[in-house]
This record gives structure tokens, sequence and C-alpha cells, in this order.
């Protein structure tokens, strides 16, 4: 399975490092961005497994962060943990109320940080069984536990990369992504792939997946897509 990855929102360039550094080391991957308009372009492009969130932002704050995500049914489901130096009764009970699944108040131990992502995480109906549910596009099933693609109901052997890449593309149909989005959400910002390779994996999926390969597409000079 491709790793964990989370969004992280903070205004402060040392609290995204320390964050980062402490989330890579745990085996996630990880985007940051420093503003509220960020981070809700952002949970819209990669949706993300969690959205680790700072209340105190330029522009949209996080309270507005998390009340639009929560009011999209595209993006409810994210959890999201609040970290904040705002640990007032009323800004946490404000916030839990709004629908974060937890809320931690600076300064934070990061070791106890990435645990209560873990268990976030753990809670999630979108990883429910420790898995992503059953994906079901057209003739195309999968089967994420089971590392199982069915194509008209004939079993199709993929490589690891490739399984993922089709979990990744075939979970939001229509959405067009990117060859540097598809590597981070499969490695994590940074991992040495060429644009190349990423398009060499496409047409070997698209060649195992036959008729079913039309389904993905190239938008180009863009990316690629799944078909709705």
């Amino acid at each position: 399975m491709s790793k964990r990855h989370v969004l992280v929102v903070d205004d402060e360039e040392e609290i995204l490092q320390l964050i980062e550094y402490n989330l890579l080391k745990s085996g996630y991957a990880c985007t940051c961005v420093s503003t509220g308009t960020e981070a809700v372009r952002t949970a819209h492009v990669l949706f993300p497994d969690l959205v680790l969130l700072d209340l105190m932002l330029p522009g949209l704050d996080g309270f507005q962060v998390c009340s639009q995500l929560k009011n999209d049914r595209k993006t409810r489901d994210i959890p999201v943990v609040m970290l904040t130096a705002r640990g007032t009764e009323n800004d946490i009970v404000r916030g839990l109320e709004m629908g974060a699944d937890d809320y931690i108040v600076k300064p934070f131990s990061p070791k106890v940080l990435v645990a209560r992502i873990g268990a976030a995480l753990r809670r999630s109906p979108r990883l429910a069984n420790g898995e992503p549910a059953l994906i079901r596009a057209r003739d195309i099933i999968i089967h994420p536990g089971r590392h199982e693609v069915l194509v008209k109901d004939i079993p199709v052997e993929l490589t690891h990369t490739e399984f993922e890449v089709l979990c990744f593309i075939a979970r939001r149909p229509g959405w067009v992504f990117t060859r540097s989005q598809i590597v981070d959400a499969l490695h994590g910002p940074g991992y040495p792939v060429t644009d190349r390779a990423v398009d060499v994996q496409m047409v070997g999926l698209r060649k195992k997946l036959g008729d079913c390969g039309d389904f993905i597409e190239t938008v180009r000079g863009v990316g690629y897509r799944f078909k709705e």
C-alpha cells in the first residue's frame, strides 16, 4: 500500500520543517502549505489521508478551513487534527464540534503528535480495517487489501507501482493529476522519479488493462486522469 499522506498547514516555517521531518521519519508522505486558501485547494487536489491544521493562518483561519472541508462531500471524510497555540476550553470545544478528530495544543511532543495522527487514521472510515474500501470503476474492480485487480471478472497481474497508480487515479475519476502529484502521492515529495518513468508506468498499465486501458486518459501538457 502507498504511504499515508498528511497535509500539514501552518504559517511558521520552523514548525512545518519539524513536523515534516518527524512524519517522513515515521513513514508518512507529507505536503506542507502555509495558508488556509492553499490548504483547501491542496486538499481538493491531493485528497490526503489526514489534514494537520493550525488555527491562526493568514486569509482563511483554521476554523474556516475545517468548516469548508467538512461541508464538502468530497473532503468531509478526511480526518482533521488541529494543532494550535489556542488552548482555551472554548477553542477546543469549537474545534471538536466543527468536526475535528483531535485537538493538540502547542508546544507539542513530536512523538506524541505522530502517535495521535496514527490514532486518528486508524479511526478514519476512509481507512476502515487499515485499508481503503473496494474500488469499482466501470469494468474494473480493485481490492486494495488483497492487492487484486479484476477486469471484466478476470484477474490482472500488476506490479506494485502499477497497482498503486491505478488505485490513486481510480479513486478520483475525472480529476487530472500531474506526474509530480502522482509521484508525491505514492512516494512522498522529493522522490527521484522522472516524468518519463511515470509515462512508462502508464503505458504498461494500459496494456495490462486491455480494452479498459482506454479509461486512463492523457491530458496533454498536464498529466493523467481516469475517465468518469
